[in-house]
């Protein structure tokens, strides 16, 4: 384990680079409907400025942090800071939606050099006993960019700055990133794996291929009116799918150092958290970017009222992150089932009340639904991870862990995908309140749909009883590691 007498400060960096990166995703959601009256994007476009952003961090998230294990995850960070600050300058300066649809990917592809060298530090930096309260830390903040994130990007747009408008959404991460890269070169120590895993380039390559080969048609089908050829990529995806799963197989029988281990996938409770992982996220997507599209498109809220309506979901989810803690050990799975079950009822309510309010509606009206749905997420989200991965040995906890995220990302832009082909495709040319509110009913079922599927997922998770062994366990190393440290002998100066 490294050493440095300003841990705290170096993880305080870094922690704020993730911040940076969870609030760029939140933030561009608010800005969408003044993007594609500036630009003239289509809804394609709008589609790919937030899905293709989580797609390219999540095919590169996993080789971000083998990077940084072979060359320095300080290096690897600075460069994925300089990168991500400069694809925000390109996105702020954007003149068509198709440049900003590539320097987005941009931003995604450098976010995931970024985000990984966070955890990663925080286990090169501290003993297992000091590192809960630094998971608990990343918690919170994760749940603080999820408040401030549509607040701050309807504030920037309703602002103007100088006139720029939605442009501010990204400027402003300019003098940010520019602050995080000159405290990380001085502060941040340099660090990397004792046995670095190798990089799996052409693994990368083929994920990328199968992701495209499905996506492309989802997004693009309905502006092309879906063609018989479209259905081309889909079937080139499949097989593509199968080469790939080939090749991972091939090099961990080799090396070990497959992009996914598929010897994981054959834990029954890892897939089934994998399938609750990308349903949920999904389905979140799928109904918060249409109901911002709704707010201020069909009944004109400007972009920080339309921000706020998402206030009570954040802050219920904080509240109800204290409450679930406790609960994980003695429910389990469970939990997870309920809060995905708790999340589609929650969604139905605020729809419920959107429909009876109609153009009276005001985000006090949803306050009681959207709180209800932010405790949802509290009881599926906290001890989702903890479950999933009770029964994957503590040595491949790490590779875990990054398909988690992996799968989590493409979930989320898989759900943006379907729920705005749905919206788009009900809309057609007709944008009157009553048509739109129609098109965030279609996309409301989406979102349910996928709580539903996320829901009976969960119940393939492991049992309860195998969850506290594994808890049991994490106890018994944190309490191994503080018997180490206190025979550990003072050195003498």
């Amino acid at each position: 384990m490294a050493t440095t007498p300003r841990r705290g400060l170096a993880i305080g960096i870094l922690l704020f680079a993730s911040f940076m990166d969870l609030l760029d995703v939140t933030i561009v959601q608010v800005a969408l409907p003044s993007i594609g009256a500036d630009l003239g994007a289509s809804e394609a476009q709008l589609e790919w400025i937030v899905s293709g952003y989580m797609l390219a961090f999540a095919v590169a998230l996993i080789t971000g942090g083998r990077l940084g294990d072979l060359f320095g995850r300080r290096r690897i960070f600075l460069v994925g800071v300089a990168g991500f600050t400069l694809a925000s300058a390109a996105a702020a300066f954007a003149w068509s939606g198709d440049a900003l649809v590539v320097t987005r990917i941009a931003q995604g592809l450098f976010a995931a050099l970024m985000v990984p060298q966070l955890l990663a530090s925080v286990q090169a930096l501290f003993s297992p006993r000091e590192r809960a309260p630094m998971y608990g830390l990343i918690g919170g903040v994760s749940g603080l960019a999820a408040v401030l994130g549509p607040v701050l990007g309807g504030w920037l747009i309703d602002a103007d700055l100088w006139g720029l408008g939605w442009r501010t959404v990204f400027l402003i991460n300019i003098p940010v990133g520019i602050v995080i890269f000159v405290l990380a070169a001085r502060f941040v120590p340099e660090t990397r794996s004792p046995r670095p895993m190798r990089l799996d380039l052409v693994g990368v390559a083929l994920l990328s291929a199968v992701v495209l080969a499905f996506m492309v048609p989802l997004v693009e089908g309905q502006s092309l009116d879906w063609p018989a050829w479209l259905w081309w990529p889909v079937a080139a995806g499949v097989v593509l799918l199968g080469v790939f799963v080939t090749h991972e197989r091939r090099r961990m029988r080799r090396d070990g150092s497959a992009l996914l281990p598929m010897p994981l996938f054959a834990d029954r409770g890892f897939s089934a958290g994998i399938v609750t992982q990308a349903a949920f996220q999904g389905s979140l997507n799928a109904f918060t970017l249409p109901f911002i599209i709704y707010l201020q498109v069909g009944l004109g809220f400007d972009a920080l009222t339309a921000g706020l309506n998402l206030l009570a979901f954040s802050l219920g989810a904080l509240v109800g992150t204290g409450v679930v803690i406790p609960l994980v050990g003695r429910v389990g799975k469970y939990l997870v089932t309920a809060g995905a079950l708790v999340l589609a009822a929650g969604v139905l309510w605020v729809f419920g009340v959107v429909a009876d309010t109609g153009a009276d509606f005001t985000g006090w009206a949803a306050v009681w639904p959207m709180l209800l749905s932010g405790l949802g997420l509290a009881l599926l989200i906290i001890p989702l991870v903890d479950v999933a991965l009770a029964t994957v040995p503590v040595a491949d906890a790490g590779a875990a862990s990054g398909i988690y995220s992996t799968f989590q990302q493409l979930g989320a832009a898989a759900g943006v995908a379907v729920s705005t082909t749905v919206f788009f495709s009900v809309i057609g040319d007709d944008w009157s309140r009553e048509h739109v509110l129609a098109a965030l009913q279609a996309s409301v079922w989406v979102s349910v749909a996928g709580f539903a599927i996320a829901s009976l997922a969960s119940l393939l998770l492991p049992s309860r009883s195998k969850v506290q062994a594994h808890l049991e366990e994490a106890r018994r190393l944190a309490e191994a590691d503080v018997e180490a440290v206190a025979v550990e002998p003072t050195p003498v100066a």
